[in-house]
């Protein structure tokens, strides 16, 4: 009768050991996904000897997995008629032999999913059949260490679709995929559905030089993931040229083609750069390069310590093993005017005043005469205007047959975009007399031009006095020296007169009304101006160099 009461104690197990029933197990084993490891076990059951029933029966011996009791599938048995799960089947076996109490399990090829609480079974006949539940095997089993890698089949290069794989390394064959998914700033511009997959396709961007790429991969809920830093070649691209004046940086150029205004004179540096991988080799040309050229340069930058007139036209280029890429500049040199002139002589009855002048762009001439202005080609009875032009050159002439009153004023006007410049002729009243004065450069060179002619002026009044002095009564008031011209005017002889033109007065004869007035000219020309030691003890220390009449 005792076996019989027992038996439903013995059907389901026991919370606690019961009287006989004894196992020895590791409880805690932990190994890493994809690795063999075996738990060492023993055990013990009651039998009675004295029933034959216990020699006939046979033995099983049964290991399940905890959380698995509803589906009552083992992972390991000796019994045949068991059912066993099939993630387990092949992997999880006994090792001993029950009969010898032996209920060792070995596990090959450990799957993360394979962590978990197992527990012992002993079945014998009908009597036998206990769960050993007070000792437990705690099975852990820890994620690969490995990092998925990713493989390029070939370079990255811009614009060239190239294949990349990613792969995870196992040391056994996972029955359930690996979930794969790809990151990075290079992916932006591909579709979603195509980033889960361990194949990628990629056509690279010069952008994408420098960026993230990260492959990640779901292993039984662990994830793994692997970033790499993309190496995409591509041409020399964003080609520009920086312009330095004193090594202070200008503007940029990022043009293809440019056009840039230089002050003649003017030193230049010029820094060309480009964005390319491989790194580009830079050179400078004089013109487009051709495959016979020789750089003027073949560093990236070009040093123009003195521009001269004209253009200069020159391009750098950029090259690396993919390709090239070419930048034009033109550099435009510019000049304000420069004026030669005007300069004036007699012509039969009239007077012919001619005016050059050269700049960069090339100047426009034109005449004032009075409050007129002339400008281009003109004639008619009074006054021919024509002009011309060559390069740099524009050259103007102006031709007056009639109407040479005194009070009468010319000049010649020469201007582009930089700047004027501007001689003037003046005749003053009484017995005509011009000055053809050549153009200055500029408001100080023109002061100082004053300041000679008022030194000028005075030494000539001074032996004019001096003439007078020694001139014996009731000789002609003609001037020995001068003839017919005197400078100045003997009120004023400086400050009326205007800053930008050089007078001529009358002389102290003139003819009288009706008479034919002869026109007297006269040209100063200023060379370097010398000291000299007086010739009397009235001379003054600085004169003119030359005075021309005619």
């Amino acid at each position: 009768m005792v076996p019989l009461l027992l038996l439903p104690l013995l059907w389901g197990g026991s919370l606690q050991e019961m009287a006989g029933y004894r196992l020895e197990v590791q409880e805690s084993v932990a190994v890493k996904a994809c690795m063999d490891v075996r738990v060492t076990c023993s055990f013990s059951y009651p039998w009675n000897s004295g029933y034959p029933w216990y020699y006939s029966a046979e033995l099983f011996t049964y290991w399940f997995r905890e959380k698995d009791q509803h589906t009552n599938d083992a992972v390991a048995t000796n019994d045949p008629s068991k059912r066993v799960k099939p993630e387990t089947r092949g992997r999880f076996s006994l090792l001993g032999d029950p009969s010898n109490n032996d209920c060792s399990l070995s596990i090959r090829e450990a799957r993360l999913s394979d962590s978990g609480v197992y527990y012992f079974r002993v079945e014998r006949g009908h009597d036998v059949r206990y769960n050993y539940k007070d000792k437990k095997l705690n099975l852990q089993v820890t994620a690969f260490l490995g990092k998925p890698d990713i493989h390029f089949l070939e370079p990255l290069e811009s614009g060239r679709p190239t294949k990349l794989t990613c792969t995870l390394s196992l040391a056994c064959d996972e029955p359930h995929p690996l979930l794969f998914s790809w990151a990075g700033d290079a992916l932006d511009a591909m579709k979603p559905d195509t980033l889960h997959s361990s194949e990628l396709t990629l056509t690279p961007r010069p952008q994408d030089h420098g960026t993230n790429l990260t492959c990640r991969v779901t292993f039984q809920q662990v994830t793994l993931e692997r970033t790499v830093l993309l190496n995409v070649s591509y041409i020399p691209r964003n080609l520009h040229i920086s312009l330095s004046f004193k090594n202070v940086t200008a503007h940029k150029i990022l043009q293809n083609t440019s056009s840039i205004l230089i002050s003649e004179g003017q030193a230049l540096q010029l820094l060309c750069v480009a964005d390319s991988n491989p790194p580009a080799q830079l050179s400078w040309f004089q013109g487009s390069p051709t495959l016979e050229a020789a750089p003027i340069s073949s560093t990236k930058v070009l040093e123009l310590p003195y521009l001269g007139t004209g253009e200069a036209e020159l391009t750098c280029q950029a090259q690396n093993p993919l390709g090239s890429q070419n930048i034009f500049l033109s550099l435009i040199v510019v000049s304000p005017p420069q004026l030669l002139g005007p300069s004036c002589s007699r012509e039969d009855e009239g007077l012919r005043c001619s005016c050059s002048s050269r700049s960069r762009p090339a100047p426009s001439l034109r005449w004032r005469l009075g409050e007129g202005l002339l400008e281009g080609n003109f004639s008619n009875a009074s006054f021919e205007v024509s002009s011309s032009s060559a390069g740099p050159w524009a050259n103007g002439s102006l031709s007056l047959r009639e109407g040479l009153s005194s009070g009468l004023s010319l000049s010649c006007e020469a201007l582009n975009i930089h700047g004027v410049r501007s001689g003037s002729v003046l005749l003053l009243p009484g017995k005509p007399a011009f000055l053809v004065v050549g153009a200055l450069g500029g408001a100080g060179a023109m002061a100082l031009l004053s300041l000679c002619l008022c030194f000028l002026f005075f030494y000539i009044l001074k032996a004019r006095r001096k003439q007078a002095a020694m001139r014996p009564e009731g000789a002609d008031d003609e001037d020995p020296v001068m003839g017919t011209v005197a400078w100045g005017s003997r009120k004023k002889p400086c400050s009326d007169s205007p800053p930008d033109q050089m007078v001529l007065s009358p002389a102290e004869d003139a003819p009288p009304p009706g008479e034919q007035e002869d026109l007297h000219y006269a040209s100063l020309n200023f060379h370097e101006m010398t000291s000299r030691e007086p010739q009397d003890q009235e001379a003054t220390s600085t004169e003119y160099s030359e005075i021309k009449t005619s």
